[in-house]
C-alpha cells in the first residue's frame, strides 16, 4: 500500500505496526547533488559544458530534512519490543556517511539506543570528476537501529558481515524501472528484508520515492506500506508496482496469461 502523503500523517490511515522500517532519507546535498557526478556536464563531458543537472538539487526536500523531527515519527512505526528473544524490530536508514553521526546520537532521545553501521560496496563510482583525487568512493551507507534488544535476525547459521556486496538490478528485464535519482536496487532490499523480517512480517517505507521497497517486500511475502509526498514518483510508483504485481499474478497463476516471462527477465520477483 502506497500512500501519496507525509509519514508523519501515519495514523490517519490505520497501518499495522512495522518489525522492519526500512527507508532513504535525504542527504541534504541541496544543489550540490550531482557535483562529482558526470551528469553535471552534457553526455559526461565537461568539454560540452554543463547539463540541466548542474546546480540543481534531486527533490525538494533535499535540503532542510529534520533528522529529529524523523526519528521521532519512525520510532513510532515500529512495533512494540516483545518479551520474546529475536523478533524485536528494526530500522536500516540508508544515509550520507556524515549524517550517520547524528543519527545515532539523536536516535537515544527516542528510545533507539543500539545500532550496527552498514556499508555496501560497489563495483563503480559516480564521482569519475573526482578521479585526479586518485581515492573516489565507490560506498554507500547505512545504519540498522534497534530499541535495547538485538533485532529479528534470519542468518540461517552464517555469519552475516556489515559491509556487503551492492547487489544491482538487471536493467534488462522487462520489469525494470528507474524512477528515482536515489532509487536502491530491488535485490539489495531484498537481501535486507530477507534477514530482519519473516514472511507475513510489516515493511513500512516512509519515504518510499520509486516504490522499489514495497516492490521488494511484496515479493518475498511481507505486507508492504509506503509513505510518498511527491505526487509525480507517487504516481510513477504506483504504475510500478502494479506492473509488477500484474506480472506475478501471471507467473503464478498463468490463468489466461498471455504472456509467459522467462525467470531472467521476470527476475525482480523471484525469491532471491
Amino acid at each position: 500500500m502506497l500512500i501519496n502523503d507525509h509519514f508523519q500523517n501515519y495514523k490517519s490511515y490505520g497501518i499495522p505496526k512495522a518489525q522492519l522500517v526500512l527507508v532513504d532519507i535525504p542527504y541534504n546535498v541541496s544543489k550540490n547533488a550531482y557535483g562529482s557526478n558526470p551528469a553535471w556536464y552534457i553526455d559526461g563531458d565537461n568539454k560540452k559544458g554543463q547539463s540541466k543537472l548542474a546546480g540543481k538539487s534531486f527533490f525538494n526536500t533535499d535540503n532542510d530534512f529534520r533528522i529529529s523531527e524523523f526519528l521521532h515519527f519512525c520510532s513510532k512505526l515500529m512495533k512494540k519490543e516483545p518479551k520474546a528473544k529475536g523478533q524485536a524490530p528494526a530500522m536500516i536508514v540508508f544515509c550520507a556517511f556524515d549524517q550517520q553521526f547524528e543519527i545515532i546520537e539523536k536516535a537515544k532521545r527516542y528510545g533507539i539506543n543500539g545500532y550496527i553501521n552498514l556499508v555496501f560496496r560497489k563495483k563503480f563510482s559516480a564521482q569519475v570528476l573526482k578521479a585526479n583525487m586518485r581515492i573516489v568512493g565507490n560506498a554507500e551507507y547505512a545504519l540498522l537501529l534497534y530499541r535495547n534488544k538485538l533485532p529479528k535476525f534470519n542468518n540461517n547459521k552464517k555469519m552475516i558481515f556489515n559491509v556487503m556486496d551492492w547487489k544491482t538490478d538487471d536493467k534488462k528485464s522487462v520489469l525494470y524501472e528507474k524512477i528515482h535519482p536515489n532509487q536502491k536496487p530491488i535485490r539489495l532490499l531484498k537481501k535486507l528484508i530477507k534477514i530482519f523480517t519473516d514472511p507475513g512480517d510489516v515493511v513500512i517505507d516512509p519515504a518510499a520515492g520509486s516504490g522499489s521497497t514495497l516492490i521488494a517486500a511484496e515479493a518475498l511475502g511481507r505486507k508492504a506500506y509506503g509513505f510518498e509526498i511527491n505526487k509525480t514518483f507517487f504516481s510513477q510508483a504506483q504504475e510500478w508496482i502494479a506492473k509488477c504485481r500484474l506480472f506475478r499474478d501471471e507467473m503464478t497463476g498463468f490463468a489466461n496469461s498471455k504472456i509467459l516471462m522467462d525467470k531472467k527477465q521476470f527476475g525482480l520477483w523471484d525469491k532471491n
